[in-house]
């Protein structure tokens, strides 16, 4: 067995590596989570309300940082990319407004659980005007929902298995598999949804 007091440097980098995924996403954030909880779960099971606690901060920073940028960046940005439509701007993004004003939460924890859902909901509500409190708000709970549930299945792979090494690999391996299994099904909708 492997000491799984996680400590003061793994929680560190920990909540980085979150962070730096949400702002640059190539880190596979989920897996962080799980690989950490998963450690923390035997031994130490405390230590899981720390790593939501840190995953959930270190997404929420990274998300804050997100939407910083694109409100910035602004509406030139989504015209250039082909996102908005130069002839009727403000009627799609008074849609897009209210759709995500309907569901604030639940859109905001989809957009973490979907690979590359994020940044297009953080565009639409940077573009619209979306409050800075009320995103924040919401962020706050969605990234602290989505590092639950990813600390969940570190905690479930944990228990399965006895060996510490394997049980980080396994729940690591199922948040990849977890996030690969939303792309397919993300794209699969985008396919279907696509007039022929």
């Amino acid at each position: 067995m492997i000491d799984s007091n996680l400590g003061l440097v793994a929680l560190l980098v920990l909540f980085g590596g979150v962070a730096f995924g949400a702002i640059v996403p190539v880190v596979p954030t989920g897996a962080l989570v799980s690989g950490a909880a998963a450690l923390a779960a035997d031994e130490h099971p405390w230590e899981i309300a720390l790593v939501v606690a840190l995953g959930a901060a270190g997404a929420w920073l990274g998300d804050i940082v997100v939407y910083g940028a694109l409100r910035a960046a602004g509406a030139p940005l989504a015209l250039r990319i082909g996102w908005l439509r130069a002839d009727d701007p403000d009627g799609h993004l008074a849609r897009l407004r209210a759709a995500i004003e309907r569901h604030e939460l639940r859109t905001l924890l989809v957009s973490r659980l979907v690979p590359g859902g994020r940044i297009p909901v953080l565009l639409a509500a940077a573009l619209t005007g979306y409050s800075w409190r009320r995103f924040t708000g919401a962020a706050v709970a969605a990234a602290t929902l989505w590092s639950a549930a990813y600390a969940a299945v570190g905690v479930a792979g944990g228990r399965l298995l006895p060996d510490d090494r394997v049980a980080v690999v396994v729940a690591a391996g199922a948040a990849l598999l977890l996030t690969a299994a939303l792309q397919i099904v993300r794209r699969w909708q985008q396919r279907s949804s696509t007039p022929s």
